[in-house]
């Protein structure tokens, strides 16, 4: 159901179960929650528990209504387009798709070709519908591909050491639109860290380390350091995806302490914890 009121980037996800005395279980994941959760109340709260329990589309009709009604509101959808291209992203290039007649994603980033192929950088994408962000990133680039039926979006790192960088595919996210009005949303993980001699790696990761202890104890950064601490990210993201798995927790440090000082650098470190967290999740 749309909230048009809300803030910016602000969602509200309803559930509504109505009572028919026998159990209601969630079909599928929706947030944290699993497919299979029944909620039991317990003092003041509901609290989730998986059971194997047959689901039966008791109340399917009604949900159908209200999601076809909440897709088919065409002013919200018309209004959702405007302000996207002509108000959020009115500095960026920015285009639209439309899907099966009834789904809309808006994108806008900086655009630029190399080789024939297509990029984005600070990149939105909406799903207008629905008011879901599909991707966002201030930072990274991506590549966009388009078919009939599905809207991909390739999304990259850059990576290397000093000047030797290239962009690397990080994950694929694919959305499926079918024509009962329905969608899919797979990702798969595409990256393959770039690999470096060890003995230069181990080379860099002492130095980062030896900053470390320079922030640590409030000492004064010469020109060297403070170039060192903006590589600082990078390259301790490079060795823990080497193999020194101490850099994980070193770059978590070094986070906190530039917090207040650098913010750049420090914008930089939770995107490199973030390459990291998709990584091992995925």
């Amino acid at each position: 159901i749309p909230f048009p009121h809300l803030p910016e980037g602000k969602v509200v996800g309803l559930v509504t179960i109505k009572s028919n005395g026998k159990v209601c279980a969630l079909r599928k994941n929706i947030w944290k929650y699993y497919g299979g959760a029944v909620f039991f109340r317990e003092g003041s709260i509901s609290m989730p528990k998986a059971f194997d329990i047959e689901l039966k589309d008791i109340n399917s009709d009604l949900v159908s209504t209200i999601e076809q009604h909440a897709r088919n509101n065409i002013e919200l959808t018309l209004d959702g387009v405007i302000d996207f291209i002509n108000h959020r992203h009115k500095d960026l290039s920015s285009s639209y798709k439309v899907f099966k007649e009834q789904f809309v994603i808006c994108w806008a980033g900086n655009k630029k070709v190399v080789k024939d192929q297509t990029y984005y950088s600070r990149v939105d994408i909406e799903l207008i519908n629905e008011q879901v962000k599909l991707f966002y990133s201030a930072l990274d680039e991506i590549s966009i591909v388009i078919t009939e039926d599905t809207f991909a979006i390739t999304e990259y790192v850059h990576l290397g050491l000093g000047r030797e960088k290239h962009y690397y595919p990080l994950e694929e996210v694919g959305i499926t639109f079918n024509d009962n009005g329905t969608y899919q949303i797979q990702s798969e993980l595409l990256f393959e860290p770039p690999r470096y001699d060890r003995k230069t790696l181990y080379h860099i990761f002492n130095t980062n380390n030896i900053l470390l202890q320079k922030l640590q104890k409030n000492l004064r950064l010469t020109k060297a350091d403070n170039e060192d601490l903006k590589l600082a990210p990078a390259t301790y993201l490079l060795c823990y995806l080497n193999g020194f798995e101490e850099a994980r927790e070193q770059m978590d440090t070094m986070k906190d302490l530039v917090k207040s000082k650098d913010r750049a650098t420090y914008n930089n470190f939770k995107e490199s914890q973030r390459i990291l967290r998709k990584v091992r999740y995925s």
